[in-house]
């Protein structure tokens, strides 16, 4: 085969690397486990220099195309109600994109699967079993319906989601820990705006016993709520667990309709390297987090972004190989120090259960709200834009 890029893992972050390497004439092939796109409503947000970062690709256009806009964000309490709301807006300065933008993920894989059906290889149902490395070329070791094939490139972006098996396969740690409850999400077209008119499409609401996540995006509202260590995942997904969660959130007389429903566990974890000689992670096989902050998905993007800007210049001959050591160190420390430690803090908010620190945690997150200084602070971090200067990825200069 001619000399190419593999990625493996059809997913968002895999896609979307795919397209970004293919789109500069750089060989691709993209291997995926299953026959498909996955409907997988797990994740959601954009948030605006992501979208800032894709707008040359063409994928921002095709996200803004499918998704909802959400300008505002609030922080609620379940006995308190509203607490606190913040307004994008405050970040026009700062994004062409001064909104989180809702669009579930599958909608994005199925756009990028349709390009790259026409520019590069892609190969379902090949499911990764081993990789190995000789000299110049990297092979990964897949099993399909007709045999056990070999596929052989110059470089591996490994995207295969968090149980990543060639992060296993290479022996490079995944360090960290997985919360002990689960998290259940619900998708229902019931209108929740018509009957709680001070919410917005975005909340996070906060309880110690239990704290939930009610977001909208365009066909549904969406719902994550926490499921007891002692309860079975597969009791949490049946009908009467998920309609008492619901009627607990905002009880009404008839049962929702539930269109979606899934259970799955969450964990904090960073793996000890990214890059292994010729094989690089991305996504879920490099980073996992909790979805309150929707960060999980957007830093994998960036992982593809600066991953494939540096394989293109390598690729064409514009930069050496020691340009691709650089991945490592812009991201591996965003992870750390940005992702996982904002999304630890956000859930530590949510479930607090000291009345105490609960009384506080919410004075101050009024304050901040009144101060426009701390709110635009505040929104720099959570929209992710403060960390990606910090990293070198965005300007601190908006480029029109």
């Amino acid at each position: 085969m001619d000399k190419r890029v593999l990625v493996a893992g059809g997913g968002p972050v895999g896609s979307t690397a795919a397209w970004l390497l293919a789109r500069q004439d750089v060989p691709v092939t993209l291997v995926e486990a299953e026959e498909g796109v996955q409907i997988d409503y797990r994740a959601s947000t954009f948030h605006p220099p992501t979208l800032d970062l894709l707008e040359e690709s063409g994928i921002t256009r095709a996200l803004l195309d499918r998704g909802l806009k959400c300008p505002t964000w609030q922080f609620r309490d379940r006995r308190e109600g509203r607490v606190a709301e913040f307004d994008l807006d405050l970040l026009k300065n700062d994004t062409r994109y001064p909104y989180r933008l809702q669009c579930e993920q599958f909608k994005l894989v199925e756009w990028l699967h349709g390009r790259l059906a026409g520019s590069a290889e892609l190969l379902f149902r090949h499911k990764v079993t081993g990789v190995r490395q000789t000299g110049e070329r990297v092979i990964l070791d897949c099993r399909t319906p007709d045999g056990d094939v070999e596929i052989s490139g110059d470089w591996l972006i490994a995207a295969d989601g968090g149980r990543s098996a060639i992060r296993r396969a290479l022996g490079i740690a995944f360090d960290g820990y997985t919360h002990p409850e689960h998290f259940l999400v619900a998708g229902t077209q019931y209108d929740f705006r018509a009957h709680m008119s001070d919410i917005c499409s975005v909340n996070y609401t906060a309880d110690p016993v239990e704290w939930y996540l009610l977001l909208e995006i365009p066909d549904m509202w969406r719902i994550v709520v926490p499921v007891d260590a002692s309860v079975e995942a597969d009791d949490a997904v049946t009908d009467a667990y998920l309609q008492n969660a619901l009627q607990n959130l905002l009880p009404r007389a008839d049962d929702y309709p539930i269109l979606v429903r899934a259970i799955y566990r969450v964990s904090q974890r960073v793996a000890s390297a990214y890059r292994r000689g010729r094989v690089f992670l991305a996504g879920d096989a490099a980073h996992i987090n909790n979805p309150l902050g929707g960060m999980g998905l957007n830093g994998g993007l960036h992982d593809a972004i600066s991953l494939c800007d540096r394989l293109a210049r390598v690729w064409h001959g514009e930069a050496q190989e020691d340009e691709l050591d650089g991945y490592e160190t812009q991201r591996r420390p965003e992870a750390i120090d940005a992702i996982n430690a904002i999304t630890e803090r956000n859930k530590k908010l949510m479930e607090e259960r000291d009345p105490e620190v609960r009384r506080r945690n919410l004075d101050e997150m009024r304050a901040i709200a009144a101060d426009p200084a701390r709110a635009y602070q505040l929104m720099l971090n959570a929209a992710m834009i403060a960390s990606l200067r910090r990293s070198g990825m965005l300007s601190d200069a908006l480029e029109n």
